[in-house]
């Protein structure tokens, strides 16, 4: 039985702003705070995820928040030339501020504000507990991470800045959330503002679908299936929301696959994901 266009229309809409919107400026607020053990070096605090990509669905409870240490920076030379190898590492500096300190630091904050009870560091970021008005999130103390292309002799240096962080197991993970949301929103505007509508769909979807027991909890994360889209031709949005449900699907079973690329333009989102 197909989907009705009510239904679609029902899943495109998008989930709570407002509280959403109160629990970041709550969360921004003290980890911007003066007193904090990194306040004197360069960060700064952003949305990232659902929230901050607007197409975030009712089911969705998590504010998703970076803060980015910047005066310290972590980074990707492979795709150096051997020169440029030698040029990047003639003009290196150590860190001298180590991430577990700078995390602690984070961990500190929160805990001053939101009580060491609701504050629980997991493997890749800091839970907060909801209490009130305010929605749980997830704050992800990263550092600036740069993927460098090219470092001349005249310390020109061309790289893709983006954020990692180190897992509790000691894992560096590299992300790019800034240019992810830029080319989501550039994708919606060049959709007749379908795109996220579309993504909000596809996740209430899945939703129905692992509650049925068709799918298995944790398949089709949202960001897989926001850059899912994020591939498929503009000129296959339009119409009503069934129509453009079913050109997109259509056009992903036919389409190579192996060319879809993450909404962030560095990685191949299929396969070994390697860089693009």
């Amino acid at each position: 039985m197909p989907i009705p266009e009510s239904q679609l229309e029902t899943w495109s809409h998008q989930g709570s702003i407002a509280r959403s919107r109160d629990t970041y400026a709550t969360i921004k607020r003290v980890l911007e705070a003066a007193d904090t053990g990194y306040a004197a070096r360069d960060f700064e605090v952003f949305l990232q995820g659902s929230y901050g990509n607007d197409t975030n669905i009712y089911a969705e409870s998590d504010v998703d928040v970076v803060i980015r240490l910047d005066s310290v920076y972590y980074y990707d030379t492979s795709a150096l030339t051997p020169q440029g190898l030698a040029n990047f590492n003639d003009n290196l500096i150590a860190g001298t501020y180590p991430y577990v300190d700078y995390k602690g630091h984070v961990i500190a904050a929160l805990e001053k504000s939101f009580g060491a009870g609701a504050v629980k560091a997991g493997k890749k970021a800091i839970k907060i507990d909801a209490a009130g008005n305010r929605r749980s999130a997830d704050v992800v103390p990263a550092a600036q991470f740069r993927r460098y292309r090219s470092y001349s002799i005249y310390n020109t240096e061309d790289f893709e800045k983006g954020i990692c962080f180190f897992t509790t197991s000691g894992d560096r993970v590299a992300n790019y959330p800034k240019q992810h949301s830029e080319n989501c929103t550039a994708k919606h505007q060049a959709t007749r503002s379908l795109f996220k509508p579309m993504v909000r769909i596809l996740k209430n979807l899945r939703n129905k679908l692992i509650s049925d027991g068709s799918i298995p909890e944790g398949a089709a994360p949202s960001y897989f299936l926001e850059a899912l889209l994020y591939n498929v031709s503009n000129e296959k949005f339009g119409g009503s929301y069934l129509d453009t449900m079913v050109a997109v699907i259509n056009w992903i079973l036919s389409a190579d696959q192996n060319k879809f690329v993450c909404a962030n333009h560095q990685y191949y989102l299929l396969g070994d994901s390697s860089a693009v």
